[in-house]
C-alpha cells in the first residue's frame, strides 16, 4: 500500500508516496532537509515496472521561495549522457546502428584527422581521445548541428584512440548526436529521436531538447557549491588537476565550451539547444520511468535482448586499462553508461546509469528490475553526495542496494576518479 508522506515538522515541505517496505526511503528524503543541507529535491525508484518511491519536495526557487511542485524539472548535467546512451540502444535495437562498427561507416567525414578506425564502441567508452576541443566551440555553433558537425569532424585525437580513457565530459555528446543523426533513417537530432522514440511513447516530462513550450515557472534554477569547497571534497590530483589549463579535465569541463552551457540566465534554462551530455532536463519520476523500461525488459521501447546483454555486459578497457586520464582514477563507461565498479557503486553487476554534477543520478539494475533517479537544485558533491548515498542506502536491500554500503571502501581504494562529472 502507497504511504502519502505527512505527520512531522517536515511535512510541509515533502509530497508524495512511498510503498510499503519503502518507508525508510522517505525518512532519508526528509532528513536531507534537516541534516544535509536540500534545498529542492525529487527521488524516484521503481520495481518491476511498479512506482514504489516517488517523493518531491523543498524550493524550486529560492530567489522567490517558491516550492518544488510535482512537475518541476531541473538540468541533471551528466547524467543526460544516460538518456543519450538510451537513444543510441534503441538506435542500435532498430538495427541501425553496430557497436563494433567504426564511426566512419556511417559518418564518413569522422575520418579524417587520424579518426578512420575508431569503434563506436570505443568512443562511447570515451577512448576515442576526443575530451576536448582545439577550435572555439560556444553557443551559436552548438545550435547549427551542420556547422558543429565539421568542426567535430576535424578535431584530431589527444592520443591513439583506444589506448586511453579520457572523460569526454562535453564533447561525448557532441559526437554522439551527430553519428545518430547519420545512422537514423530520418537524419533526427538526439534530442528529437529521444523525444520520439524514448521520451513521447512513455509519457516522460524529460527533454534533452528544452522546447520554447515549458515556461520558467516549472524551471528550479540551479543554485551552484561553493567552487572552494568543491575543490576540497575532491580528491588531492584531481583537484589540482581541475586547477590546470593544460590538464584534461580542465579542458574537458571547464573551458570551450564549459559546463554551464545549457544555463540561461533569463530563461533559467536555454530553449532549443542540445547538450546531449549535460542538458537534460526532466523530472526524477521520467528519469526513473525511462530506466525502468531498460530494467525490465524493454518492451515497450521495442529493445532487442541483444542490446540488453550489450548494455550489461561488462565494460571492455582502453589498452591502458581504466584508468581515466582526466578524472585521476579508475573510472568504468561502456555504450555510452557508466557501469558500476568499485569507485562508482549503483545497484548489482550489470547496472547502467549516469551521475551528474552536483549529485543528481539515474541508473537501472536489471538484475533486480529496480531503476532509480535523484535530482536536486543544489549542487554537492559529484562523488557520492550524501543526499543520494542516503537515499539509496534506505531502499530495501533486495531491490538493489548492494553496493551503496561499500562506497567507503570504494573511497579508500580510489586514486582520485570521482568527482568530476558534470
Amino acid at each position: 500500500m502507497a504511504r502519502k508522506t505527512r505527520g512531522d515538522a517536515t511535512a510541509g515541505l515533502i509530497h508524495g508516496f512511498t510503498h510499503a517496505g519503502f518507508e525508510a526511503v522517505r525518512a532519508a528524503f526528509a532528513e536531507n532537509f534537516t541534516r544535509r543541507g536540500e534545498l529542492g529535491a525529487a527521488c524516484c525508484v521503481y520495481e518491476h515496472g511498479v512506482k514504489v518511491v516517488d517523493l518531491w519536495g523543498g524550493i524550486r526557487d529560492r530567489t522567490t521561495g517558491e516550492p518544488w511542485e510535482e512537475d518541476t524539472m531541473v538540468v541533471v548535467f551528466s547524467a543526460t549522457k544516460g538518456l543519450a546512451a538510451m537513444a543510441l540502444a534503441v538506435a542500435h535495437s532498430r538495427g541501425w546502428l553496430d557497436y563494433e562498427r567504426r564511426v566512419c561507416a556511417y559518418w564518413p567525414e569522422f575520418a579524417q584527422s587520424g579518426k578512420d578506425r575508431v569503434t563506436v564502441r570505443q568512443l562511447l567508452a570515451h577512448q576515442a581521445g576526443l575530451f576536448a576541443f582545439d577550435e572555439p566551440v560556444d553557443k551559436a555553433l552548438v545550435a547549427d548541428l551542420d556547422r558543429l558537425a565539421v568542426v567535430l569532424a576535424r578535431q584530431r585525437p589527444a592520443w591513439e584512440p583506444g589506448s586511453r580513457q579520457a572523460y569526454h565530459a562535453i564533447s561525448l555528446g557532441f559526437f554522439e548526436g551527430e553519428l545518430l543523426r547519420r545512422a537514423d533513417p530520418r537524419h533526427r537530432s538526439l534530442g528529437q529521436f529521444f523525444q520520439d522514440e524514448i521520451a513521447t511513447p512513455l509519457g516522460l516530462d524529460l527533454y534533452i531538447r528544452l522546447p520554447e513550450s515549458i515556461p520558467n515557472s516549472r524551471l528550479a534554477p540551479i543554485e551552484r557549491a561553493n567552487p572552494f569547497k568543491a575543490l576540497a571534497n575532491l580528491p588531492l590530483r584531481l583537484a589540482l588537476a581541475s586547477l590546470n589549463p593544460r590538464s584534461a579535465i580542465f579542458r574537458a569541463l571547464l573551458v570551450n565550451p564549459g559546463s554551464w552551457l545549457p544555463l540561461d540566465e533569463s530563461r533559467v534554462y536555454a530553449r532549443n539547444l542540445e547538450v546531449p551530455s549535460g542538458g537534460g532536463v526532466g523530472t526524477a519520476r521520467a528519469i526513473a520511468r525511462a530506466y525502468s523500461a531498460f530494467a525490465t525488459g524493454g518492451r515497450e521501447l521495442g529493445l532487442r535482448p541483444e542490446t540488453l546483454r550489450a548494455l550489461t555486459a561488462p565494460a571492455v578497457p582502453s589498452a591502458h586499462g581504466f584508468y581515466d586520464e582526466a578524472l585521476k582514477g579508475e573510472v568504468q563507461f561502456s555504450l555510452g553508461f557508466m557501469k558500476t565498479c568499485p569507485n562508482w557503486p549503483f545497484g548489482h553487476a550489470g547496472a547502467f546509469g549516469s551521475p551528474g554534477a552536483g549529485g543528481s543520478l539515474g541508473f537501472a539494475d536489471p538484475q533486480t528490475g529496480m531503476a532509480y533517479a535523484y535530482v536536486t537544485n543544489r549542487l554537492g558533491r559529484s562523488d557520492g553526495d550524501p543526499r543520494d548515498l542516503a537515499l539509496r542506502n534506505a531502499i530495501p536491500r533486495s531491490t538493489g542496494r548492494e553496493g551503496v554500503t561499500s562506497i567507503a571502501r570504494g573511497r579508500a581504494r580510489a586514486t582520485g576518479a570521482r568527482g568530476g562529472t558534470t
